[in-house]
């Protein structure tokens, strides 16, 4: 995958206000940043993402590309664990992309809804995962579609929708989906 396929995968998930007003999105679990610089290609000038990982090293790459490629957006790096308490202000939006299947089911609805409680009415909660309920050594604890949606929902979030796809060398691929804070 290369930047134009993460801006692409996530495109129908982030939007600005009209008018290019400034937002303030998070992207959980960001580590070196590719989805971060998706993130800040498609947010205006003024706004800001708070990358959150719990790899310091990971974190102050992700600041330097984002600095190097889209320096009219502001990076805050936050290291923690999204699984713990994280003080994060009121979001617009969040990206989670390739981290939730890392967090092991009995944990994971605790985690998304500590995360929504960031997110400001009617934000947005950009999920990427993969589409296989099969686990490997870099997939611990996959999450399909149809399992996000049932999460989703036990959340708080509404609204789930399939915003893109990416296909995957031996099926199955990627998916990025959209939620919503009522």
């Amino acid at each position: 995958m290369n930047h134009l396929d993460h801006v692409a995968l996530i495109r129908d998930g982030v939007v600005d206000p009209p008018g290019g007003e400034p937002t303030t999105w998070a992207d959980v679990g960001a580590g070196t940043g590719a989805f971060t610089l998706a993130l800040a290609d498609l947010l205006s000038a003024g706004s800001r993402i708070i990358a959150v990982d719990r790899d310091a090293t990971a974190l102050e790459a992700n600041a330097h590309a984002v600095a190097a490629r889209f320096p009219g957006v502001a990076l805050e790096p936050v290291v923690a664990d999204l699984t713990g308490s994280t003080d994060l202000p009121p979001l617009d939006g969040l990206v989670a992309a390739n981290v939730l299947h890392f967090v092991d089911p009995r944990r994971r609805t605790d985690t998304v809804t500590r995360l929504v409680e960031h997110l400001r009415p009617d934000g947005r909660f950009v999920l990427v995962e993969y589409e296989t309920s099969r686990p490997t050594s870099w997939l611990p604890y996959p999450l399909p579609f149809a399992e996000w949606e049932e999460l989703a929902a036990a959340a708080g979030l509404v609204g789930v929708e399939r915003i893109g796809a990416y296909p995957g060398a031996s099926g199955g691929g990627m998916y990025a989906a959209l939620a919503r804070v009522p």
